[in-house]
């Protein structure tokens, strides 16, 4: 079993939180709700087969306002007319994000994102996709668990 990354270096996870935090910060002062934000955090931690993470921003993304449906078809996310021209714009961010190097799709989807959000929001996508690529990386890594939750999202005994 390898150390939980945050735990054997907790100089450097309190960095790491403090980046996200204003990460945050600048993402809500750029124009990018938290809906938005959670869109990212989910895609990417799909794309990363990050469960830990995907077990926090699902719930996260509901608190949010994020209906269910949306983050059950969030995979296929391209082919449903259920999101919102900005839904998919910080959705092809993440995907461009966290799939390296950039293809030539990837430039395309990034050019109509900026094109949507705006330059300031735009940015502010780009930062939170490099910050949950991040916090993806230590939760796989560190392999996390994710703990049983019953019905009501409580952690089960």
């Amino acid at each position: 079993m390898r150390p939980y990354l945050d735990k054997s270096a907790p100089d450097v996870w309190k960095a790491i939180s403090a980046f996200s935090t204003t990460v945050k910060q600048h993402a809500a002062a750029g124009g990018l709700s938290v809906q938005e934000s959670e869109y990212i955090k989910l895609r990417a931690s799909q794309l990363n087969a990050c469960a830990f993470c995907l077990d926090v921003h699902s719930r996260e993304s509901r608190e949010a306002g994020i209906v269910q449906q949306k983050i059950d078809l969030l995979p296929a996310w391209r082919e449903s007319a259920l999101y919102t021209e900005r839904e998919k714009a910080v959705l092809a961010v993440a995907e461009a994000a966290t799939r390296m190097p950039l293809s030539e799709e990837s430039k395309a989807d990034l050019a109509g994102a900026a094109a949507v959000l705006g330059e300031q929001a735009f940015a502010a996508a780009e930062w939170v996709a490099i910050t949950i690529n991040a916090f993806n990386r230590v939760s796989i890594l560190s392999e996390h668990p994710v703990r049983p939750r019953g019905a009501d999202g409580k952690v089960l005994s």
